[in-house]
């Protein structure tokens, strides 16, 4: 991966489809587990809240 110490996701089952996340100077990080040198999502703690809580208002609508 990268300097970062990542995480996987409590969500994550076994194999390549998981999340990994870190976070260091007051940005949240996360990647693919299953490319783990290819992107990687910056946001800050406030931004990643606000993109939770409207996926989590997609999910429950349908």
């Amino acid at each position: 991966m990268n300097s970062y110490t990542w995480q996987k996701s409590s969500y994550c089952s076994e194999g390549d489809s998981c999340v990994h996340v870190t976070f260091g100077a007051g940005t949240l990080h996360l990647t693919e587990s299953s490319d783990p040198s290819g992107a990687i999502l910056g946001a800050t703690p406030v931004a990643f809240n606000a993109l939770i809580h409207v996926l989590k208002e997609n999910a429950h609508r349908g």
